[in-house]
């Protein structure tokens, strides 16, 4: 018995989520490289490095360092720091001993970024790829901009490989994933274009976010050549709210006791600091029941989850207090950063460390 709440994977839907997605990126002939801020895992990066992924991204130095700790575990030396580093004299210490022990990729997006990354690492042997902006307007510089980008970071000293994006705005109801995909190519197309025009060769040309790679075809090889979708391992509310999988793919859940009911209502001892406390503006509540799609929960503080059933649902179908539910966080990164381990339900209730958790910066 597991005190509540703690967080489960269901293995046989993670191999299968990592596996639909290995095969989809071999149709299409593109590489995976998956965003390890999800998971934070070396169980899992292993399991990804198994189905075919060439390296693996993440969003900060600890994370990477965590991962570079583990590379034994994962079979993993290739590392991509997706983010515009502005590293001080530390930073800068730590990325020259990383890129001692791993393959190590940053990112940049302004001429000033460049030229700093270039006086801070001086002769590091890491690579790097300028970020371009494909309309979510966070960072990343114009896609007609980074060719001048890439120019100054070769005069500077850097070894530029080419360009990445973050399609952040696929997050949306309707057709805003199927945008964000056309737009996320569109750029890379462009800022691909600036750089062959600056003399430099773009052969890492990386894209990808969960919600956008259900649009690759074929065609879109010819820009991309790698993705980096990050929650497609577990899956969670908001992909299911958006329409990129379906319940049956969600593998990783919130596993809680109902401590409380009244007629159509319960509470659960799963508040947002196992849940987290994400809520996007269209999301119908602040996470989902995976055995009960017509829930919603309502309320969220610290340690409780208000959940309503439907007015018409039968009396039966209402979990009674004491019982177990499953509850899909919205936003899975940010519920594994709240946990030490993970329950892994593959006949033996195996515990996955988070080895990243909590590496910020």
């Amino acid at each position: 018995m597991i005190d509540t709440p703690y967080l489960e994977v269901d293995v046989d839907r993670l191999d299968r989520n990592l596996a639909t997605l290995a095969g989809a990126a071999r149709n299409v002939g593109v590489d995976v490289r998956p965003h390890a801020k999800t998971h934070k895992c070396a169980e899992i990066a292993r399991l990804q490095v198994d189905h075919g992924a060439v390296g693996l991204t993440v969003a900060t130095i600890g994370e990477a360092e965590a991962f570079a700790d583990a590379s034994d575990a994962t079979g993993c030396t290739d590392i991509f720091i997706a983010y515009p580093l502005w590293p001080n004299a530390v930073q800068a210490s730590r990325l020259r001993a990383l890129a001692e022990r791993v393959n190590l990729r940053v990112g940049v997006d302004s001429l000033a970024g460049a030229r700093h990354l270039a006086r801070s690492l001086g002769t590091a042997g890491l690579q790097v790829l300028v970020e371009v902006d494909s309309g979510q307007h966070r960072t990343g510089v114009a896609p007609e901009l980074a060719g001048s980008v890439a120019e100054a970071g070769v005069a500077a000293g850097l070894d530029v490989i080419g360009v990445f994006t973050f399609p952040g705005h696929s997050y949306g109801l309707g057709d805003t994933r199927r945008a964000a995909a056309e737009q996320e190519v569109a750029a890379l197309a462009t800022a691909a274009a600036g750089l062959r025009a600056n003399g430099v060769d773009p052969r890492v040309r990386s894209g990808g976010s969960t919600p956008t790679v259900g649009f690759l075809d074929a065609g879109h090889a010819d820009v991309l050549t790698e993705i980096r979708p990050g929650v497609y391992p577990f899956n969670d509310a908001q992909q299911v709210e958006i329409g990129s999988c379906g319940f049956d793919e969600v593998a990783l859940t919130a596993v809680a006791t109902v401590v409380r009911r009244d007629a159509h209502r319960i509470v659960l001892d799963a508040g947002s600091k196992i849940l987290g406390a994400d809520r996007a503006p269209w999301a119908t509540g602040y996470g989902r029941l995976l055995d009960h799609h017509d829930a919603r929960i309502v309320m969220l503080s610290e340690h409780h989850a208000v959940v309503e059933f439907p007015a018409e649902s039968p009396d039966e179908d209402i979990p009674g207090i004491g019982s177990f539910v499953r509850v899909v966080p919205n936003h899975v990164c940010n519920a594994v950063n709240l946990v030490d381990e993970l329950v892994a339900i593959d006949g033996s209730d195996t515990r996955w460390p988070v080895i990243a958790r909590g590496r910020n910066s």
